[in-house]
């Protein structure tokens, strides 16, 4: 079997005013590869022009008449041809040697010429180097951005802290949130042109500040730079570059950054940290102080919390750490409230860290693929406490649990529900399901088609966080649903007559153009709940 060097064949172009030292050469060389021949220096360029690609070396004569070979050596490297072509100079000339190398040749061949073997030898050599480095440069780059990637990345990064232990260099991580959305409602081909374009942004600044950058995945970048003060160079240099794609409002850029002053942590412990501090922005797009996270003293706390709750979970579960309580929901519409429902909430009282702000935990095992055990065990909770009612005070309450769209993913998920509803002698109608707003757009045949199927077993849905997510309002026509939960954003601020006021207004004549009743969540003064009763008695 032949070698992959063997596998294709080789045009060599000679360039030598002498006919008689062409011939030579040709008769070397032939029986091994291809060769074509050029009198002088201009037939050379052309040669090389019109061969592309297709030649592997010129052998190049250096004293020529009209342009000698220092003049096509120049000529090459002006136009690019040098970094794309081996050549070997053909000199008696020691004293050329110096000049040629500056100008980027690979070899030299001393006239009178070696025995044929070293010729064919040093030749071989020289393409050989040539196409092993071209294989490693067309694998260090991304194609689409021209950036290095991760593994080259990383190589040189570490390089570089080798050569300057003393540099205080930083980890930053750029990020374009929600790509995958500009990807589905602009095409694959204007997705690759902002990537390109946030490439160009960050290589402007590099250009200036120095560093390297890298491409990790689709839509995430990697630098490496020495420490600034100003990151928002970077965000406002890609902003700029984005801007002949993009309105203001439609780019969502965020960076986090590490700097190890104290070169404690490896590269890739920098990198992570960068990245966790990007991750943790939740920035829904706009120019905003949030663009912006550094890893610091707070947040590697943080993280290290954050791996004990994980590390803690399942001994949680077993022991019942988590606590399942009931928030009441009201019927406010005659003179005095009555209560109609309750939603089950979930808190850990932790037998270290007392008790955990659930905006703690579930976030963190959404991230790690655990909120669905979680969400399991609330709704197994919920359905014995229902129960519980049931049998000690003789009265049905209502319970809605809350259902993630990672639930809904799960196959078995209506199946479950079932299960426990059946294991404890409810009715549909006494377990009900709430599923966030954003929930719907994400997948929505999907979970349109679950939901549905769950109402038709008997269970009620409501739409939570209404008014915090996406979803158009001619979507609501088609969302199968039984209440609107609208966010507590909405209450949080509202005044006789201000705007708050008259969204909240807005949203209650949409539920009764709808026909489905509103559950307002954050209710805590009795000022809010008179300000909310008026128009819901309407």
């Amino acid at each position: 079997m032949k070698a992959a060097n063997e596998l294709f064949d080789r045009t060599i172009l000679i360039v030598d005013d002498e006919i008689t030292n062409r011939e030579m050469l040709a008769n070397i060389l032939e029986p091994e590869y291809k060769v074509v021949m050029a009198a002088d220096g201009e037939e050379a360029l052309n040669k090389v022009r019109s061969y592309g690609n297709r030649l592997s070396l010129v052998l190049l004569d250096l004293l020529m008449p009209n342009m000698s070979g220092f003049d096509v050596l120049k000529q090459m490297k002006e136009e690019g041809m040098l970094a794309e072509l081996p050549v070997i100079v053909l000199t008696s000339e020691k004293s050329s040697e110096i000049e040629s190398l500056r100008l980027g040749v690979a070899d030299f061949l001393t006239k009178p010429y070696d025995l044929p073997e070293v010729i064919l030898a040093r030749i071989r050599h020289s393409i050989e180097l040539f196409e092993n480095a071209k294989l490693i440069h067309a694998t260090e780059f991304d194609k689409l951005t021209g950036l290095y990637n991760p593994k080259f990345f990383f190589e040189y990064a570490s390089l570089y802290d080798s050569r300057y232990p003393e540099k205080n260099m930083d980890a930053i991580v750029i990020n374009f949130t929600r790509f995958h959305l500009l990807n589905e409602l602009k095409g694959r081909g204007f997705g690759d042109k902002v990537l390109t374009a946030m490439a160009d942004g960050i290589h402007s600044v590099l250009e200036k500040n120095g560093g390297i950058a890298g491409r990790k995945d689709s839509d995430t970048f990697y630098i490496y730079t020495p420490h600034c003060e100003n990151y928002g160079l970077f965000i406002d240099s890609v902003n700029a570059s984005l801007s002949s794609l993009l309105k203001s409002s439609e780019t969502r850029i965020r960076l986090g950054a590490f700097s190890d002053t104290e070169h404690l942590h490896t590269i890739i412990a920098r990198f992570d940290h960068a990245l966790q501090a990007c991750n943790s922005i939740r920035t829904k797009g706009g120019r905003n102080s949030e663009e912006i996270c550094i890893y610091d003293k707070e947040m590697a706390e943080k993280e290290v919390f954050d791996a004990h709750l994980l590390q803690d979970f399942e001994a949680a579960i077993e022991q019942k750490q988590f606590k399942v309580v009931f928030q009441p929901k009201f019927n406010i519409k005659g003179e005095k409230p009555v209560l109609c429902s309750a939603e089950a909430l979930v808190r850990w009282i932790h037998p270290e860290f007392g008790f955990v702000r659930p905006d703690l935990f579930i976030p963190l095992f959404e991230e790690n693929g655990l909120v669905t055990l979680l969400d399991r065990y609330v709704w197994e909770e919920t359905a014995r406490q229902i129960r519980k009612w049931k049998d000690e005070l003789g009265v049905t309450i209502p319970v809605s649990v809350n259902v993630s769209r990672i639930d809904i993913a799960a196959p078995d998920m209506t199946e479950f529900i079932t299960k426990i509803v059946n294991e404890n002698g409810l009715s549909p109608c006494d377990y009900m399901l709430e599923i966030t707003e954003s929930a719907y757009t994400e997948d929505s045949k999907h979970i349109i088609d679950v939901v549905e199927n769950l109402r038709s077993l008997g269970h009620k849905v409501e739409m939570d966080d209404f008014g915090s997510g996406y979803s158009s309002l001619n979507m609501l026509t088609s969302m199968p649903i039984d209440a609107l939960k609208m966010d507590k954003a909405f209450i949080r601020n509202i005044k006789p007559g201000n705007k708050d006021m008259k969204l909240v207004e807005l949203v209650l004549e949409i539920a009764r153009n709808l026909g489905v009743p509103v559950v307002a969540e954050g209710v805590e003064t009795e000022e809010e709940y008179k300000m909310l009763k008026l128009p819901a008695a309407t």
